[in-house]
């Protein structure tokens, strides 16, 4: 390389480099130039944004200030700040209830029963009973007041009422709540709970409505109306069981009975245009009851089921409506919040002591089987649980003691069924002299007489069993809706009053269901050894060739598949009745053996030789007659037409 070649590389290395020094202080500056533009473009960005929120909620308060002028303008000032006040909680309670009102609506929200809680394993039973669902439970009086010319519906739960809280005077608490509608014109709700035990109290709550100088101010109407409704947990084993007996009651004026709408798996409603004295939330074992002193002019009530994995049983609701006239001024209610106990609903009665048949709460059967537990069950319940804590034990003398009650049918129904089994040699000596169908007339009268001679009435062994059959369905009917028997453990069972499973089934068995009830199975054993030993006492009839199948085998199975799911106190006591029954079918046949049961069918016949024919039999015996003559009439008919 020369030296011009030197000269000229060097001038080139040196003018790049002062390019290149000269390009980063350019581009630095410019950079440092858009770092600023872009700060004071975000800072007039900001400023804007500021500018626009702060316009926004100048906006805003205008809005929310025109919107409360013109609450103000159409429910006035009173109404309009009801609208807006904040709700507040107060609770007030006794030794038997919690109840929790809210200030939105002057309602209940909560009522909590103190003394019972919902089903768990027995040493988890801590979680309380609670009626009222609080993010369900509804109480509205809705009404129109004159605004200008227009008239304008109030409806309660929509506004904040004003209250001091709690007030204790005497043996009560008091709660007044006022909701001010107009000015020195408000609508009062007073709530008083009882602290004195008294059965017909301890579970009520009175409600006194007051419309305090509301009358100027009322439009013309003639009804007010009360929207009440409510959603029930589930506090029970079973929900298929709980369901079944959760139902909507009411009650019409001057009735002893009590309607409802019955079972469903879905949704029932019902509208009574007339008056209706009180209308019950009814479930398995507690009720909440809404009680009008003064009657409701009409009423249009329902429900609908939940799901079974819901956690709660019915959506109940009830639309009643008041008599209303400008003289009104004042409306009386009690609400009944507690167990269906009949001791205690019994002592239930209107405003001046009558009775309003709140324990027909309780399904205790119609007038045939009711009288039963209404006067055996429930005071041998009543009596012995003071002094027998066991519920188990209980059950076993109730049956012994029905058992005694009806022995007379019981050896009746022996000494019938043996006197059969003594005469079934002539019995057979009868169907073999009469083998023809067409001698069938012949033979019954042959075989009356011989019933006749020997003291039998052909019936007399199944009657005293159809006797039976209103005391069993009358136990069938109560023992499932005993609030005696819930909760109460007995052996293996943790509840009498739900069925008691030993093996839960990890599916499900058609008609019979998910688990095993032992006492259950224990009923089924019970039915089919009793059925066998019943068989081979009256085996000698004509009439049971052929039946044993269903006698001993089909019957006791099929109550097994009924029953696995119900109470298994009803079990229980359907076992010891069998047992008890079996045994005292033994010891009849060992102090009455056929020999002398032979004896007294001699001294009957002899008797019968020389007693005179009744007028019924001598009809019966010319009607044989003529059923005969008929039949031969009819044989030789058929002959002649053969030849």
């Amino acid at each position: 390389m020369d030296k011009k070649t030197i000269i000229g590389v060097v001038l080139m290395s040196l003018i790049f480099i002062g390019y290149m020094l000269y390009s980063s202080k350019q581009q630095a500056e410019y950079q440092q130039y858009l770092e600023q533009v872009q700060t004071e473009e975000v800072a007039a960005q900001a400023n804007e944004n500021s500018e626009a929120e702060a316009q926004a909620e100048t906006s805003a308060e205008g809005d929310v200030e025109s919107a409360q002028e013109r609450e103000k303008s159409i429910y006035g000032d009173y109404l309009a700040a009801a609208r807006q006040a904040e709700a507040q909680m107060v609770t007030m309670s006794n030794d038997y209830l919690t109840v929790d009102f809210s200030t939105l609506g002057g309602v209940m929200k909560k009522i909590t029963l103190d003394e019972y809680t919902k089903f768990a394993p027995k040493d988890e039973r801590t979680e309380k009973v609670v009626l009222y669902d609080p993010e369900t439970a509804k109480f509205d009086m809705s009404f129109y007041i004159k605004q200008g010319l227009n008239n304008l519906p109030v409806n309660t739960s929509e506004y904040v009422f004003s209250s001091e809280g709690v007030r204790h005077e005497g043996d009560a608490q008091r709660l007044v709540m006022q909701l001010q509608v107009a000015e020195g014109a408000y609508l009062q709700y007073e709530y008083v709970l009882y602290d004195e035990k008294n059965p017909s109290r301890d579970y009520m709550l009175d409600f006194n409505v007051k419309l305090v100088n509301l009358s100027p101010i009322m439009a013309q109407q003639s009804t007010l109306g009360i929207e009440w409704a409510n959603r029930t947990y589930q506090n029970e084993r079973s929900f298929k069981t709980e369901n079944m007996y959760t139902t909507l009651s009411y009650r019409l004026p001057g009735e002893e009975s009590v309607e409802d709408l019955g079972m469903s798996e879905d949704s029932k409603s019902e509208q009574v245009q007339s008056e209706v004295n009180w209308v019950a939330f009814r479930q398995q074992f507690f009720s909440q009851a809404f009680i009008a002193h003064g009657n409701f002019a009409y009423s249009d009530m329902g429900f609908t089921t939940e799901s079974k994995d819901s956690g709660y049983i019915k959506n109940y609701s009830a639309r009643l409506g008041l008599p209303y006239n400008a003289q009104t001024t004042e409306y009386n209610f009690s609400f009944y919040c507690g167990p269906n106990k009949y001791a205690v609903l019994t002592d239930v009665v209107g405003p001046d002591g009558e009775k309003i048949a709140m324990e027909r709460l309780i399904p205790l059967g119609g007038w045939l089987v009711g009288w039963f537990n209404r006067w055996v069950v429930i005071p041998v319940f009543d009596f012995l649980s003071k002094y027998i804590s066991s519920f188990g034990v209980i059950i076993l003398i109730l049956t012994v003691l029905v058992k005694l009650l009806i022995f007379p049918l019981t050896y009746k129904s022996y000494l019938s069924t043996a006197k059969m089994r003594v005469i079934k040699p002539e019995l057979d000596a009868l169907n073999e002299k009469y083998p023809r169908e067409e001698d069938a007339m012949k033979k019954q009268q042959a075989m009356m007489n011989l019933y006749k001679k020997a003291g039998i009435n052909p019936m007399g062994g199944c009657l005293p069993m159809l006797i039976q059959l209103p005391l069993l369905w009358a136990l069938f009917r109560f023992f499932p809706v005993s609030i005696e028997l819930r909760a109460q453990p007995f052996l293996w069972a943790d509840d009498l009053s739900s069925y008691d499973s030993v093996l839960n089934l990890p599916f499900t068995i058609p008609f019979y269901g998910d688990h095993v009830s032992l006492f259950c199975l224990l009923m089924g054993a019970a039915m089919i050894g009793f059925s066998m030993f019943t068989y081979n006492q009256q085996s000698a009839q004509p009439q049971m060739a052929g039946m044993k199948f269903m006698m001993v085998y089909m019957m006791p199975v099929m109550m097994l598949f009924w029953f696995n799911d119900y109470a298994s106190g009803l079990c229980y006591y359907y076992l010891l009745s069998q047992l008890i029954t079996m045994i005292q079918m033994t010891a009849i046949r060992r102090f009455v053996d056929d020999d002398k049961i032979h004896a007294m069918m001699e001294r009957n016949a002899a008797k019968q030789k020389n007693k005179k024919k009744s007028k019924f039999q001598l009809r019966y015996e010319e009607l044989m007659r003529q059923q005969e003559e008929m039949m031969r009439q009819q044989e030789k008919a058929k002959g002649g037409k053969r030849r």
